[in-house]
């Protein structure tokens, strides 16, 4: 059989007829031209459906963070204040819920709201906490004001209304404040659902073996600090030198040093103000430690250890120089 003439490249079949591959190109063309089309149309029906869920976050957050900030006015009893810490909650459940729809700017602007409210809500159970009284007798007042006082380390449980100064340091709840070259630990029963601060330690070893509901640890040197599943946030602030392992909701790093991360985070962690700190995995485990992450509520699925926000480096281009993931051959296996 002869082969079709062709004419200026196009072939010809023998009948005079247009030989099939031209059709089939155009049809080749179109079912290209079709599929991109497609493609656009369900990238801008994406993007109205990410708008439409970002509308929807911002409108319930802002409408569930005025309720909470209603409900920790200074006029409001302690019901209230549990109310707001519930709401708090559920507020920092939205965001996690919602991160993977939302740009970064909008996440780091609820991270920080939900860091102001979690200040606020520790500064309102600190008001509410009931003033010790002390009553002297007119001989023994010179002799109890010239008293010595009472050597540190002690859990801070005890009732009082702190200074602005020391309002600053610590946090309400329980945990440890002053302390030098000790071993200090606590156990379930004192940690649930607490507000713990650790503040001003130096050469420590802190294991806190439970689920608290918030940690802060201010101003500390040298330290360990070993923390079960906390159910909300955790605040490093003026830290240097020191090993800190915790699982949590939101982790927020101010004016941190030469200091290394061991954590599970459900949102991703901030720093301000930081340098030469470390992120790895959270990998530090002890008996109960499944019973307490279930009371937290923390989701252990989810873990942007590694997912860091850093405040003093907007460059999305180039990597923070603050901060670095530390290599598996020097991260901490033997937490004993």
């Amino acid at each position: 059989m002869e082969a079709a003439p062709e004419r200026n490249g196009v072939s010809f079949a023998s009948g005079g007829g247009f030989a099939p591959e031209v059709p089939e190109r155009l049809q080749q063309r179109e079912a290209e031209r079709k599929e991109e089309a497609g493609r656009r149309r369900r990238e801008k029906e994406s993007l109205a459906v990410r708008e439409e869920q970002s509308d929807y976050f911002a409108a319930a957050f802002a409408r569930e963070r005025a309720a909470a900030e209603a409900l920790l006015e200074p006029e409001r009893d302690a019901e209230a204040v549990s109310e707001a810490a519930r709401r708090l909650q559920e507020l920092q459940r939205l965001l996690t819920d919602s991160v993977r729809f939302l740009a970064p700017y909008e996440v780091r602007q609820a991270q920080a709201a939900l860091g102001r409210l979690q200040d606020a809500l520790a500064e309102r159970r600190l008001q509410l906490q009931p003033k010790k009284r002390f009553a002297f007798k007119k001989g023994l007042r010179k002799e109890a004001q010239e008293a010595p006082p009472p050597p540190p380390p002690v859990p801070s449980t005890q009732e009082g209304q702190p200074s602005r100064a020391e309002k600053e340091e610590e946090e309400p709840g329980c945990g440890f404040s002053r302390a030098e070259g000790l071993e200090l630990e606590m156990g379930p029963a004192e940690l649930l659902q607490r507000d713990v601060a650790l503040s001003q330690l130096s050469r420590c070893r802190v294991r806190l073996r439970g689920n608290p509901n918030t940690l802060s640890v201010r101003g500390c040197r040298d330290c360990t600090v070993l923390c079960g599943p906390v159910s909300t946030s955790v605040m490093v602030d003026g830290c240097d030198g020191c090993v800190v392992a915790l699982a949590c909701q939101q982790l927020r790093t101010h004016l941190a040093t030469r200091s290394s991360f061991y954590v599970q985070v459900t949102c991703r962690a901030m720093l301000e103000d930081c340098s030469e700190v470390r992120f790895a995995p959270y990998t530090w485990t002890y008996e109960g430690i499944d019973a307490d992450f279930q009371t937290s509520g923390l989701d252990r699925s989810r873990d942007n250890w590694n997912q860091v926000d850093d405040f003093n480096w907007l460059a999305r281009n180039e990597p923070s120089p603050n901060w670095s993931v530390i290599p598996e051959n020097e991260r901490i296996t033997d937490w004993d």
